[in-house]
């Protein structure tokens, strides 16, 4: 048995020269890097991961079908990016801009406070302060108005001269408040505010003797009426306020006298009453009937009907020129950062990024950032007030009355147009309206000096035809004509049917409203505005 034992057959196999190369092999071990060519399978991992991406056009098509109303018409690519905006910002409560409008001391300022003080946006401490510098200037019952009339010479005189600006928020819609001036000095400046307004809130003083001032000849009640029906206020609020003034103290007969005088009056400026207008009684200092309904008790015949904010909040919402190309007639500028615009947006869509063009000087800019009030936002619909830094623009290139267009159709600056005008009240002195006739024209936030240069034809008040065989040389108060009218400078307006607040105008003479009209027609392709000055010669 030992022999057997040390078979070297065994060393042999052991010492067998083969498995050293397979250790060579091993030495070699670094370049299999072959397994580090597999290493790529992890991106061949990646790409079923990719393969999800072509399912999201698909549901892009879902969504474009689900998509808010007033994104229809858009492009899917715009669609899809005003809906990542939406995702960024999703406040979707509809804004409006009421304007108060009436004659001088009928409490408009003093119920923009009140609303502002029962919506919270006034504290009571500040309300306090108010109250006492009232009572220093023998004034107690100012104290409500000078949350709107911030400026010291307003406060002193109890007059509004410029437009106040301010914003509340109920559960259902945001509202922007535009306190106009009721004195007749300060006219352009109630129109400049009307000019922003969707509703109008026509302030009536129910006392002993101030509804009859404001209402009669060279009372600022029916002036504001009428303007405010021109310059595209197509829903009235009539509050009749002071109803709680000892000479009222709710008085049912005294609200219905109101009624039936201003009934007719507001049928002739053009609105349907019954449709478009909603009278209710008030108290501005007391705030009642402002948000909450006035009580069965305080006025029984009035059967708790609805409150202010119940009548704003209940209106329907308005109807928006959202897939029209771009319009914002610049109210104010100023610097900050840039040059900042101020204006409320007409028709259109407005993004950050995007590019503009300042019309009628023709000049390209860039949109930087998008204000509404004090938070920047991505993106503006058509409605809303609001703030836009630019580049490509100093400050004192931009002029109120400019107006912000969309670059790829920014409209025609135009010298010369043609208009339906209603003439209604005619100065003394002037008592024909002829071919000649000069005068200035407000037409959306813009100022300028017109000339009439031709009087195309009359129209009938009631079939509404227009004559334009017969010449016509002149026509008296009451009218209703077809004219051509010259600008001094160029101006961007637009047709009343395509662009209804870039299209609509007063003309005053001395202070005075004179006419109100519409723009029928521009100038064909070729502008024969530079033609103006020989025709009007």
């Amino acid at each position: 048995s030992p022999p057997p034992i040390p078979p070297a057959a065994v060393p042999p196999p052991v010492a067998s020269s083969p498995t050293p190369p397979p250790s060579a092999p091993a030495a070699d071990s670094p370049p299999p890097p072959v397994a580090e060519e597999y290493k790529p399978e992890p991106p061949s991992q990646d790409k079923p991961k990719q393969a999800p991406a072509p399912k999201a056009p698909k549901e892009d098509k879902d969504d474009a079908e689900a998509i808010e109303p007033e994104l229809k018409g858009m492009t899917l690519k715009e669609r899809k990016k005003i809906q990542e905006i939406m995702a960024e910002e999703n406040d979707k409560r509809e804004h409006l801009n009421i304007v108060f409008i009436g004659h001088v001391d009928a409490g408009k300022s003093t119920i923009g406070g009140q609303i502002l003080y029962l919506t919270g946006s006034v504290d009571e401490r500040t309300i306090q302060k108010y109250e006492r510098e009232a009572k220093d200037k023998n004034r107690e019952s100012w104290y409500m108005a000078y949350i709107m009339d911030t400026n010291e010479e307003e406060r002193a005189k109890g007059k509004t001269v410029e437009c106040g600006k301010a914003c509340f928020e109920t559960e259902k819609k945001r509202y922007t408040i535009l306190d106009a001036p009721g004195h007749k000095l300060f006219v352009p400046n109630m129109i400049n505010g009307a000019a922003q307004a969707d509703v109008g809130v026509l302030v009536i003083a129910a006392r002993k003797g101030e509804f009859e001032t404001g209402f009669e000849k060279g009372g600022q009640t029916r002036e504001h009426a009428q303007l405010a029906k021109t310059l595209g206020v197509t829903k009235l609020v009539i509050v009749v306020n002071k109803m709680d003034d000892p000479s009222v103290l709710w008085s049912q007969e005294r609200f219905d006298e109101v009624v039936t005088k201003l009934t007719p009056f507001l049928k002739q400026c053009g609105y349907n009453t019954k449709r478009d207008c909603v009278f209710l009684p008030v108290s501005g200092l007391m705030g009642y009937g402002i948000k909450d309904k006035v009580s069965k008790e305080m006025c029984p015949w009035y059967d708790e009907g609805p409150s202010l904010f119940d009548i704003l909040d209940g209106m329907e919402p308005q109807d928006r020129n959202e897939n029209s190309p771009f319009r914002m007639p610049i109210l104010d500028k100023h610097k900050d950062m840039g040059t900042m615009i101020l204006g409320k947006t007409e028709a259109g869509t407005i993004m950050r990024g995007d590019d503009m063009m300042l019309m009628p000087n023709k000049v390209p800019i860039k949109v930087q950032a998008i204000y509404r009030e004090e938070t920047e936002v991505p993106y503006a619909l058509p409605g809303e007030n609001i703030r836009i830094r630019v580049t490509g623009v100093d400050e004192e290139s931009v002029s109120t009355g400019f107006v912000v267009c969309a670059a790829d159709n920014p409209g025609r600056a135009v010298k010369v147009f043609e208009a339906q005008l209603a003439v209604l009240e005619l100065l003394e002195h002037k008592a024909l309206f002829t071919a000649g006739y000069k005068a200035v024209m407000h037409c959306h936030t813009m100022t300028e000096e017109v000339e009439v240069i031709k009087i195309l034809g009359t129209v009938d008040p009631k079939t509404k035809e227009i004559s334009k065989g017969k010449k016509v040389t002149f026509v008296k108060a009451g009218a209703i004509v077809m004219v051509r009218i010259a600008c001094v400078q160029s101006v961007l307006i637009e047709k009343f049917s395509d662009y209804p607040q870039l299209g609509r105008f007063t003309l005053r003479d001395e202070g005075k409203t004179i006419a109100i009209g519409k723009v029928t027609d521009l100038p064909k392709k070729k502008d024969p505005a530079t033609r103006a000055p020989a025709v009007v010669a």
